[in-house]
């Protein structure tokens, strides 16, 4: 593994930002494509600041929408690293909408990615070991650790296919 082991909370972050026009339909729902780029930034900066180092994305696991986010909303982005294996990470990304007139908070949508970092050729590396301090912690890396040997089974069926 490179670099220092890091704790869930010097990697995690939250972002947040105002959704406006452009990012939406003509009916005033933002579309899920805005929505997924915010997920996948979030998520990189999870994965980068855990690394110290570029990182990209190597797989999406279930993005689920739960409500519609509209125009005049505050989007906001919880990601936290769940899982640091030798070369991979899975961070989670939560999304909640704010309406700034009634305070509401709704959570619209959840995603898991798949992150790899990359060194200066571009090769992917070994990352720092995850520390986890907080029993939610500890939940989210036992969760992580369960859909990262789901996904291994299926590339094997897939393959065996």
């Amino acid at each position: 593994m490179t670099g220092k082991a890091k704790k869930v909370s010097q990697s995690g972050i939250v972002l947040a930002q105002n959704m406006l026009p452009p990012d939406a339909n003509a009916a005033g729902n933002v579309h899920g494509g805005t929505i997924m780029k915010l997920i996948d930034n979030a998520a990189w900066t999870v994965a980068s600041r855990h690394t110290g180092m570029n990182a990209v994305t190597a797989s999406l696991d279930r993005l689920d929408f739960h409500s519609p986010v509209y125009i005049g909303n505050l989007i906001i982005l919880r990601a936290s690293l769940n899982r640091a294996g030798r070369t991979s990470m899975e961070i989670g990304v939560r999304v909640e909408a704010e309406d700034l007139r009634t305070g509401e908070v709704r959570h619209t949508a959840s995603a898991y990615l798949t992150f790899v970092a990359l060194d200066e050729d571009k090769k992917v590396v070994p990352v720092p070991e995850l520390l986890l301090e907080t029993e939610d912690d500890h939940r989210r890396n036992t969760e992580a650790n369960a859909r990262y040997e789901a996904r291994k089974e299926a590339l094997k069926a897939r393959k065996k296919g």
